[in-house]
C-alpha cells in the first residue's frame, strides 16, 4: 500500500493520482493497476431530472385514482350520502393548485390567483351539493371567496412594489385584514338579516388601524425606522 507524498493519504493500487490533492502517483515498485476496478467513480454521473410533464402526469394520476376509488366506494358503501364529493373536490383543488403552475412557468399573478380562487370555489360548491346548500353557496360562500380573492390580489400587486420595505408590507397586510373583516361581516349580515349591521368587524378594523398608525409613523421618521430595524433585525 502506498501513500501520497504530498498529503499522506492512503492510496489504492488503481490510483494514478491522489484523490485528495490530485498529486500524480509515481511508485516504480508498485505500478498503477489499470485492470482492477477503482474504489470510487472516476466519472461524475448525475441522475436525470424528471421533466415537468412527467411530474404533472404523475400528480394527475395519483389525484384521479384517489377520487375514482372514493367515488366507487361511495356508490357501494353509502349510496344515500355523497361523502366522496369532499375527496373529489379536494383532489380537483389540489390539481388546479399544482399542475397548471408546474406546466406554465412564470404564470402571471392574476391568472394564478384566478385559478386558486376557482379551485376553492369548486371545492365549496361540491360540499354544498352534499349538504343541499346551493342557496348559501351562491348567496354567501361565493361572495366571501371572491372578496378574499380580491384582497389577496390587491396584496400581491402592492407587495410586489413594496417588497423591500418590511414595515410597509406589514402595514398593508394588517390594514387589508381589517378591510376583509368588514366585508366578511357585511356578506354574513346581508345573508342572515338582509342588511349590514357592523359590530365585531368594526372592532377588528379599529384594532388594525391602531396597529397601522404607529407603523406609518415609524415608516415616516427615519430615526424610528432605523431603530425598529436594528432591534427587530429587519
Amino acid at each position: 500500500m502506498s501513500y501520497c507524498v504530498n498529503c499522506g493519504v492512503e492510496l489504492d493500487r488503481t490510483a494514478g493520482f491522489c484523490p485528495l490533492c490530485h498529486t500524480p502517483v509515481v511508485n516504480p515498485s508498485q505500478p498503477v493497476d489499470t485492470q482492477a476496478p477503482t474504489p470510487f467513480p472516476t466519472r461524475r454521473e448525475e441522475v436525470a431530472v424528471a421533466s415537468k410533464p412527467e411530474i404533472a402526469i404523475l400528480i394527475s394520476a395519483m389525484l384521479a385514482s384517489v377520487a375514482i376509488c372514493c367515488g366507487i366506494l361511495n356508490l357501494f358503501l353509502q349510496p344515500h350520502r355523497a361523502w366522496s364529493l369532499y375527496v373529489i373536490g379536494a383532489a380537483v383543488m389540489l390539481w388546479i393548485w399544482l399542475v397548471p403552475p408546474l406546466l406554465m412557468q412564470g404564470m402571471h399573478l392574476l391568472l394564478r390567483l384566478v385559478l386558486d380562487v376557482a379551485a376553492i370555489a369548486i371545492y365549496v360548491f361540491l360540499i354544498s351539493l352534499d349538504l343541499g346548500g346551493g342557496r348559501w353557496f351562491l348567496g354567501l360562500a361565493l361572495p366571501v371567496i371572491l372578496w378574499g380573492g380580491a384582497i389577496i390580489l390587491f396584496l400581491g400587486l402592492v407587495l410586489r412594489v413594496y417588497r423591500r420595505s418590511i414595515i410597509t408590507s406589514v402595514t398593508i397586510v394588517i390594514g387589508s385584514g381589517g378591510v376583509f373583516c368588514m366585508g366578511l361581516e357585511g356578506f354574513i349580515d346581508r345573508w342572515l338579516y338582509g342588511a349590514w349591521n357592523p359590530s365585531w368587524s368594526v372592532v377588528a378594523l379599529t384594532a388594525c388601524v391602531g396597529m397601522v398608525i404607529p407603523l406609518i409613523i415609524i415608516r415616516r421618521v427615519p430615526s424610528l425606522r432605523e431603530e425598529m430595524r436594528r432591534r427587530l433585525h429587519l
